[in-house]
């Protein structure tokens, strides 16, 4: 969407405090663990940009609670596997050989937006290790958030996930649904059922050496993300609250709650 189209989509700008607003409206209150899945665009137009929800969701936490946004870096996934766009063969080595390590301070996130990849940024914030399936925090849980994620598994038991989970966590989804919804994935791996594992390596830095770390992991699958979130909240509507932040659709969901229905609904249809 162009800024003309989003200027027109709002009567007034959307603004720090309009957004604060909203996301009280929606049930969002100082002290949450809250976990955001977010697109800019989806907002209208925004005076200061992706800078301006940072804020906002900032704001309406307030220091004692918890923001966490993914940051993920599929620039470290296996080129062997890409397909949007493919590579050619003979540059796979030399990609795997190549690229940089994965700095948790300064590499960009890939693909998930410009509200977490300027989350990440703010001096403040911390960031977990996973070369892969990185998350950024911020506030009173921060650092317990992201310390130690495990490469093994890596939106598992011992990934941000998982913690915001035991924290009785929240996810917000700002314009976004739930094809992106990462929580979904823990649930993937702690339902029973037929699973493969696929293995990665990446560049990564250990007590300042470049050292390469190689890790397996469960091979993930989004298809029917939507057909969770519909069947959840057509089963566990107490457990959604629906509502706009500008002029982005918005939900604010109870993680666990989503987390414990899809995995028996992934142990049910898959």
């Amino acid at each position: 969407m162009g800024e003309h189209a989003a200027v027109d989509r709002v009567d007034e700008p959307v603004t720090v405090s309009t957004m604060v607003e909203d996301l009280r409206g929606l049930g969002v209150e100082a002290g949450d663990t809250l976990l955001v899945h977010s697109s800019l665009s989806a907002l209208g137009w925004v005076c200061g940009d992706a800078q301006a929800v940072v804020d906002a969701l900032r704001e309406a936490v307030t220091e004692r609670g918890t923001l966490v946004v993914p940051t993920h870096t599929g620039q470290y996934t296996d080129p062997d596997v890409w397909s949007n766009p493919p590579v050619p063969d003979e540059w796979i080595e030399t990609i795997r050989d190549e690229r940089p390590p994965f700095r948790p301070e300064s590499t960009p996130s890939r693909a998930v937006g410009a509200i977490p990849e300027c989350f990440r940024a703010y001096p403040d914030a911390v960031r977990s290790r996973h070369p892969t399936f990185s998350f950024a925090a911020w506030g009173a849980d921060a650092e317990a958030i992201v310390e130690d994620h495990q490469y093994d598994y890596g939106l598992g038991e011992r990934s941000p996930l998982a913690r915001v989970y035991e924290r009785d966590g929240a996810v917000l989804m700002l314009g976004t649904s739930y094809d992106t919804n990462t929580s979904l994935h823990l649930a993937e791996y702690r339902a029973e059922f037929p699973k493969n594992t696929v293995s990665n390596d990446a560049p990564v830095v250990e007590d300042g050496e470049v050292v390469r770390v190689e890790y397996d992991d469960v091979a993930t699958d989004t298809a029917d993300f939507e057909d969770v979130g519909a069947a959840f909240e057509a089963e566990r509507g107490d457990a959604v609250e629906r509502g706009s932040v500008g002029d982005a659709d918005a939900r604010l969901v109870d993680q666990p709650a989503l987390v414990d229905f899809a995995v028996e609904w992934f142990e049910t249809n898959r």
